[in-house]
């Protein structure tokens, strides 16, 4: 969509009578393929286009979207016809323009990526996974997606920006069967450039996980420390990230409510939201209302800073939006999500140095059922596997354990981090020893 184009829409809206509007507008093409015994087992090419179209009129929003853009009178008698029936909202509104900063987030190579290139890269990963134990027997998945887009936000406070984003990333899963026992193991990594994703590393690693949990054994129940991996780490911070969003304080659905400016988790523990980082998932320059996104401290030595905000939840608290704004795609209005969140890494010690520290314990190594937790107490109970630490060894692998507690608990007790960040997605964490946790046979 053009600039212009853009701007009519929005002085078509104002003369039909809305009081403000906002275009919304995302276009992209990619490519997904997935290998299976050396041949390419599925291919998915996309090559999307939405338009969205916000008014305000007299407090009440209207929304309507197309996949096209042509009607485009026919988008705007829509939203304006569904203000009509919305409940007036004081704090309905757009955004003013804010200057923006560049992001690294564009990878031209993306784009001259031909579609043998992107086979060739699956085919390579499955082959590194299965390569490198003879006890990894089956590789059940191994997909490659790369893909560019193009985003454009207008509306009639003045903010007008434009840019492109690309995208890559490598998933895989792996089977490892020996003396009559199987196991599974993944890895993922994603990035905006294609250079960040090395595909022989996640093929290996993928074997490794499986091949660690080879021979698992039941253990009786205990309280033990735990060492927490980095895949398993980001999916607790995920949990605790969604308490963060204003949203979720506003609507009474988080653990986190009335609680900024306390000691909320160790102070060993700083969680830190940014979306300017160079070449990570969650990054762009503004976020989907077109306020800039920042590098800001959510928990900082434990203690809670605030929350994130986007236009709307901003309003409400009397604050400023902290560039949060995420639609789920252009058939959406914004929410409040994160942009890349992480645990923040020491600068000394490493994930390795973790399980030679500990005198007893279990290295957590995967854990089933955490999106599970209850979003409002914090509380989980969660199927874990990893391996049994006994003197800074790891001796075993175990299975068949559930972990319960509350993740605000967890976190109060982490003892030490690892210097091993490692994103996934958009969420990041090292690895984590948290003291005494109940663990049931």
């Amino acid at each position: 969509m053009s600039e212009e184009m853009g701007k009519n829409i929005i002085k078509k809206a104002l003369r039909k009578g809305c009081d403000e509007a906002e275009v919304f507008v995302k276009s992209g093409e990619g490519l997904s393929i997935e290998a299976k015994n050396g041949k390419v087992e599925a291919m998915e090419a996309s090559r999307d286009y939405g338009l969205a179209l916000k008014v305000i009129k007299k407090h009440r929003i209207g929304f309507a979207f197309a996949t096209n853009p042509d009607g485009i009178e026919e988008i705007i008698d829509k939203a304006l016809a569904g203000a009509e029936w919305t409940n007036e909202d004081e704090f309905s509104g757009v955004p003013g323009p804010v200057p923006s900063g560049g992001v690294k987030i564009f990878d031209e190579k993306i784009t001259q990526l031909r579609e043998d290139d992107i086979i060739r890269d699956a085919l390579l990963l499955e082959e590194s996974a299965l390569g490198s134990d003879k006890r990894i027997k089956k590789v059940r998945k191994a997909e490659v997606s790369a893909g560019s887009g193009n985003t454009t936000i207008i509306n009639s406070k003045g903010v007008n920006i434009s840019y492109r984003s690309s995208y890559y990333s490598a998933h895989v899963t792996t089977l490892a069967e020996d003396k009559g026992d199987s196991q599974m193991g993944w890895d993922f990594s994603s990035s905006r450039r294609r250079s960040d994703v090395h595909l022989p590393t996640i093929g290996n690693q993928a074997a490794a996980r499986a091949i660690e949990l080879l021979g698992s054994r039941k253990i009786s129940s205990v309280r033990v420390p735990v060492i927490l991996s980095p895949q398993v780490a980001v999916d607790f911070l995920d949990i605790l990230s969604a308490s963060l969003s204003s949203e979720a304080v506003q609507k009474q659905r988080s653990f986190l409510i009335g609680k900024v400016g306390q000691t909320i988790i160790s102070r060993m523990v700083d969680i830190i939201d940014d979306g300017t980082m160079a070449w990570r998932s969650g990054t762009k320059p503004v976020d989907d209302e077109g306020v800039p996104t920042m590098n800001k401290p959510l928990i900082s030595g434990g203690s809670l800073q605030g929350y994130i905000y986007n236009t709307y939840t901003a309003k409400k608290d009397g604050v400023s939006s902290t560039g949060n704004a995420t639609r789920a795609g252009f058939k959406s209005l914004p929410g409040v999500g994160v942009t890349n969140i992480y645990i923040k890494a020491p600068d000394s010690s490493s994930g390795n140095g973790l399980v030679t520290s500990l005198p007893r314990g279990i290295h957590i190594l995967g854990a089933m059922g955490v999106h599970m937790a209850n979003p409002i107490s914090g509380d989980f109970s969660v199927g874990i596997s990893g391996r049994w630490i006994e003197n800074g060894e790891s001796l075993y692998p175990v299975k068949e354990a559930v972990m319960s507690g509350n993740i605000l608990d967890m976190f109060k007790k982490v003892e030490a981090l690892g210097n091993d960040l490692t994103f996934y997605g958009n969420t990041g964490s090292p690895s984590v020893l948290i003291g005494d946790m109940e663990i049931s046979a």
